[in-house]
Parts: structure tokens; C-alpha cells; sequence
């Protein structure tokens, strides 16, 4: 059984190993009663071991340094319900532990899952790290993929100013529109002038007719005559 495989679980008693993952949980197996069951994330919450730290008067160690300790140094487990036995237990232990902000819970904690590991004889350790070698060839693609996007961007930025070229080399053919609007306002002009004059002849006509309608009354003024011979 693997160490990094080991979970706690919120609202839970003891350990549990973790058989597999799902969206919505995971099934993990009691290491007390070997007992199998799904465990729903959204009202548990699950804690890796190996990723467990505590607070010490220096700087904050793994959880596999205080199992360690303990295991090496011979020392017998005391009552986990004993909570002057246990703190008196990590003093021997693990001095350097900050008892300050260590509570006695999470020291009884601590007993009791160093008692549950090695009763189902699992090797206290971290998983190794990947080689750092590794990690450098895994990383080179990446590199060389940024510095080629790098590369990639001089060549963009050409474009607009080429764009920009040909828009003021196109730009003096687009000034001769002005000039044919010039001509053909002109060339109206002149037609409205010679249409202007056709236009003023029609006030003779009406000045012919008004001379037949003075003629007119000379004609009826002849009618008396005819009545002054009867």
C-alpha cells in the first residue's frame, strides 16, 4: 500500500486508501475495517497525507518528518485520549514542534494515524521527484516555441506599414473625381444659360393676346350706330 495513496477524509474517523477518483467524489477503503464505499465531494473533503504540514518553532515541515521521528525514536505511543501524555510524548519526540498553535487535538490526531499506518505496514515516504534532467528536456519545446512566436511578430507588424504604402500611392488617383464634378457643373451652367433665353419668349405671347383683348371693345362699340339708323 502506498503512502501517497493514503487520504483523510472531513467527518470521517480514521484513514482510508484511494481506490479511485470520480467528478463527483472518489471510493476509498477503510484501513481499519477494510470496509469499501463512495464518498461524495460535495459534503466531504479529502486531504493527502504526503501533502500535510505542520507548524513547527522554525520553518513548516511535512507531516512525514513527524512520523519519522516518531518512528526512530522508540519512544512508546501513550493514550491518545491522555492529552498531558501526548503532549508530553512530542516534547520527547519532536521538540521543535509549535505547541502553541499544535493542538492537542491534532497531536492525538497524529498518534492515532502513526498507529493505523504501521499496522497495515505502509512505508512512510514521498513520492520521488521526476529527475531534474527530465524536467529541463520537457521544458526545452516549450522554449523554443515562445521564442519562435517571439520571431513570428516583426513579420505582423510589416504588414500595416505596406498597407499604409499602397493606400498613399493609390491615394492622388482618388483626387480626379473633384475634377470631372468641376467639368460637368460647368457644362450645366452653360445649359441652364442657353435655356434661360427660351424661357423669356413666352411673356410676347402673352402680350399679343392682351392687345386682342383691347381690340375687342372697339368692335362692340360699333353696335349703337346700327340703333341710332332704326
Amino acid at each position: 500500500m502506498e503512502y501517497a495513496k493514503i487520504v483523510a477524509v472531513t467527518g470521517l474517523p480514521g484513514l482510508f486508501e484511494l481506490v479511485s477518483s470520480k467528478s463527483d467524489g472518489a471510493i476509498v477503503r477503510s484501513l481499519e475495517d477494510k470496509s469499501t464505499k463512495f464518498v461524495s465531494s460535495r459534503v466531504h473533503n479529502f486531504s493527502h497525507l504526503e501533502s500535510i504540514e505542520v507548524y513547527t518553532v522554525r520553518d513548516n515541515v511535512n507531516l512525514v518528518d513527524i512520523f519519522t521521528a516518531m518512528d526512530s525514536s522508540g519512544e512508546k505511543l501513550p493514550d491518545e485520549k491522555d492529552n498531558a501524555a501526548v503532549k508530553k510524548y512530542f516534547e520527547k519526540v519532536y521538540a521543535d514542534l509549535d505547541f502553541d498553535r499544535v493542538y492537542s487535538s491534532d497531536m492525538k490526531k497524529m498518534v492515532k494515524w502513526f498507529g493505523v499506518l504501521k499496522s497495515n505496514n505502509v512505508e512512510i515516504k514521498l513520492r520521488e521527484a521526476a529527475p531534474e534532467e527530465e524536467l529541463v528536456e520537457e521544458a526545452a519545446p516549450v522554449v523554443e516555441e515562445k521564442a519562435t512566436a517571439k520571431e513570428e511578430k516583426p513579420k505582423a507588424a510589416k504588414e500595416p506599414k505596406e498597407a499604409k504604402e499602397a493606400k498613399e500611392v493609390e491615394a492622388p488617383k482618388k483626387k480626379a473625381a473633384p475634377k470631372a464634378k468641376k467639368e460637368d457643373s460647368e457644362a450645366g451652367d452653360e445649359e441652364k444659360k442657353e435655356a434661360a433665353p427660351k424661357k423669356k419668349a413666352a411673356p410676347k405671347a402673352k402680350k399679343e393676346d392682351a392687345d386682342g383683348a383691347e381690340e375687342a371693345p372697339a368692335k362692340k362699340k360699333a353696335a349703337p350706330k346700327k340703333d341710332a339708323k332704326k
